[in-house]
């Protein structure tokens, strides 16, 4: 059966591989499915921004439309895309029932980057306990996100333990997620050695709540008490969209500088000796952990930092969630070159045996062909995708169209 190349992303924001990582997974999915002989449109309803990827650059069609408006009902009709992304669950509550009506044999992809769900409960169970020993996972978010899973014929993760958990907790059906994570290549490029780097490293994009919080833990708990241990080490910290708060911790005779926003952020995480993530909450896989490992800059981080990626006992680097633990692996890490040399190297392992591109290819390639060559088979399945998309798809079009009459 012929396919239809036409690929149509709509995309929450418009892609800032510079600013986070979920910036780099959309471009690396836009080259994933350009290599499958796609032809990708990206669709936006965000604003501009100035740090946004050039998509022209890729051959990639741009197109600004607009939320609860009929123009997107004309403008995707007349694309007729075969497969269309929906980037994270909002782009699908949004625009999903629209496609369904106007393109309704087109293959329906999510891609979550984090299961939103998840991030929040656990913010929630921090802010209200100080620890993640009860997580409230029956949330409305859940129930928003969960319903937007089983709208889609296949719904993309980056992270396994998330996969897992969906299966395990949800009863969700193994054959509508695919786990596709955050791809990384080994860099054979020589690297600074343990001599050849100093400081520490935080970075992160700003905008994402479990980096500030990161920050704000590291700058009022965890450094006074490393600066003690090693009083003349500099900690560096850069990120995207850092707010007036995080530009207010720079403090030069503490030794904890704020650069702000860095246009190559591998430059600074090689010449850094340790990274530091004490990441409270979040999900997903941890887009500046990746870089560490490529840098072959050991980290420190959490549980919360390693989900996804590895366990804790085989981490390149320190994973605890004990705070003077975490200070004495930073301290030791930064000091022991005998012990840096051990994770550096556990890194470049980490990326080899799960993070390259081509250990996914074949199989992601298989799924699509499979599902797309009969999608009417793949959904009658599912009698609860059935259902959910039966009920949330007149709430959210009635809604829509309530906006969209207020709106004249």
């Amino acid at each position: 059966m012929e396919q239809n190349k036409s690929l149509l992303i709509i995309g929450k924001v418009w892609p800032e591989p510079n600013s986070s990582a979920a910036g780099a997974r959309m471009m690396q999915l836009i080259d994933l499915f350009q290599k499958l002989g796609y032809h990708i449109t990206f669709a936006s309803s965000a604003k501009e921004s100035f740090f946004q990827f050039d998509l022209n650059q890729l051959n990639v069609s741009i197109q600004k439309i607009e939320l609860n408006s009929v123009s997107f009902d004309d403008f995707i009709s007349k694309l007729n895309p075969g497969v269309v992304v929906f980037d994270r669950f909002l782009s699908e509550e949004q625009f999903g029932w629209r496609v369904i009506e106007q393109c309704p044999n087109a293959f329906r992809i999510l891609n979550t980057e984090d299961l939103h769900f998840l991030r929040r409960a656990r913010k929630v169970s921090i802010k209200n306990r100080g620890d993640l020993s009860s997580v409230n996972l029956r949330t409305e978010d859940a129930v928003r996100e969960i319903s937007s899973i089983y709208r889609s014929d296949l719904t993309l993760l980056v992270s396994d333990f998330e996969q897992d958990l969906l299966c395990s907790e949800f009863n969700i059906p193994h054959s509508i997620l695919f786990y596709l994570p955050l791809f990384a290549q080994k860099n054979t490029e020589l690297k600074p050695s343990f001599e050849e780097r100093d400081g520490f490293i935080f970075i992160g994009n700003y905008n994402h709540e479990p980096n500030l919080d990161a920050l704000c833990f590291l700058k009022e708990v965890i450094w006074p008490k490393i600066k003690i241990k090693i009083p003349n080490v500099v900690l560096n910290v850069y990120g995207a969209y850092p707010s007036k708060k995080v530009l207010d911790f720079n403090k030069p005779d503490e030794y904890f500088i704020v650069h702000g926003r860095v246009e190559n952020a591998m430059d600074v995480t090689l010449s850094s000796r340790v990274s530091l993530a004490p990441l409270r909450f979040g999900a997903g896989v941890k887009g500046k952990l990746i870089e560490a490992m490529i840098a072959g800059t050991p980290s420190v981080t959490t549980s919360i930092g390693v989900e996804g990626i590895a366990f804790k006992e085989n981490w390149c680097g320190i994973a605890t969630d004990n705070i003077d633990d975490f200070v004495s692996g930073a301290v030791s890490l930064y000091e022991d070159e005998k012990l840096w040399n051990k994770y550096h190297l556990r890194g470049f392992e980490i990326i080899e045996e799960r993070f390259k591109a081509e250990i996914y290819f074949e199989g992601f390639e298989k799924r699509l062909i499979e599902i797309q060559n009969d999608i009417e088979s793949h959904r009658k399945q599912y009698f609860i995708q059935q259902l959910v998309q039966h009920q949330t798809l007149m709430s959210n079009r009635f809604l829509s169209k309530w906006i969209e009459e207020k709106n004249k």
